[in-house]
């Protein structure tokens, strides 16, 4: 199957990035190197250069392949580690930095993936191919941790009877493809949810998220990626559900806030002044030509943060 990934944002933000020929800059996500053939196309060969990043074999190759002849340079990683990277490269800044998260599109209609509720195959999801599998997290995990999972990263509110069905059917027989498991979530929620809408995507989206790390990697990623900055570097950042965005826009928050001195001082004290500044106050979102394009890009938001000391 080909790796194919429609790059959400993509003119907002390639502008967003304000990409220099002669500048260094990262997509942290290469994916199907969407993204990243366009910022590679705007630099100078022998002045400019791209680093790719990408956790999964599948992109990297792909990535590879697709970035050939042009300035760039492809490494395996979690992007988590580009602070690591960019110093194994020798490089002691970016001019521009992408992470776009969440799933490509390769990943969830690949069906050996076991990324989607709506193929059956082996549960796995696991972007590297690496560490625990969603039918590790299925099978081995405790009722309460699968209810907190569920609960925490899937926002979903019929949590608790997902989990209990789920340790009920795995006494049965282990719990091994993604189409077990969606009948198992579609059984735990009322009918008139299973008319609405597929209950499944967020329990997916919950497991998905807790064997890949996602939020810690995020977590870590946003410190890394803002301190790799040069002066003027700008991070841009696009999020797909809830949780990403408020880590993103809380922690961009925290990169702009000055003086954290208590109100009643008569002076600041601190001495602490904002590290960033926010490009746009508000998150971008799609165009409505982009949705009718692309209807997996109704939840994306772009928030663009500029560093200036």
């Amino acid at each position: 199957m080909e790796f194919s990934h429609v790059p959400v944002l993509l003119g907002e933000t390639l502008d967003a990035l304000a990409i220099k020929p002669d500048g260094i800059y990262v997509d942290g996500t290469a994916g199907g190197a969407g993204h990243s053939v366009r910022i590679a196309q705007r630099l100078e060969p022998g002045r400019g250069k791209l680093i790719a990043l990408d956790r999964d074999p599948d992109a990297v190759a792909v990535a590879e392949k697709r970035l050939e002849g042009l300035p760039a340079q492809v490494v395996q990683t979690n992007f988590s580690r580009i602070a690591e990277v960019l110093d194994e490269l020798g490089i002691d800044g970016a001019d521009g930095i992408l992470l776009d998260l969440g799933v490509s599109s390769y990943q969830l209609d690949n069906a050996e993936r076991g990324f989607s509720y709506r193929l059956d195959a082996p549960l796995d999801m696991r972007m590297s191919g690496e560490g625990i599998s969603a039918a590790d997290v299925v099978n081995d995990f405790s009722k309460e941790e699968l209810r907190r999972i569920i609960f925490t990263y899937g926002e979903e509110r019929f949590a608790s009877a997902i989990a209990e069905n789920i340790v009920k059917e795995r006494e049965i027989s282990p719990i091994k493809t993604t189409g077990r498991l969606a009948e198992i979530v579609r059984s735990s929620v009322p009918q008139k949810v299973r008319r609405e809408k597929n209950p499944c995507k967020k329990t997916f989206q919950a497991i998905r998220i807790a064997v890949n790390d996602e939020l810690g990697s995020l977590d870590t990623a946003l410190d890394a990626a803002f301190g790799c900055l040069k002066k003027g570097g700008r991070l841009a950042v696009i999020t797909f559900h809830s949780l990403e965005d408020r880590l993103v826009k809380h922690r961009f928050a925290e990169f702009t806030k000055g003086c954290i001195c208590p109100a009643d001082f008569p002076v600041c004290v601190c001495g602490r002044t904002p590290r960033g500044k926010l490009v746009c106050k508000k998150a971008i979102e799609p165009s409505q030509e982009e949705l009718e394009r692309n209807n997996r890009s109704r939840s994306a938001k772009l928030r663009v943060i500029e560093k200036i000391k």
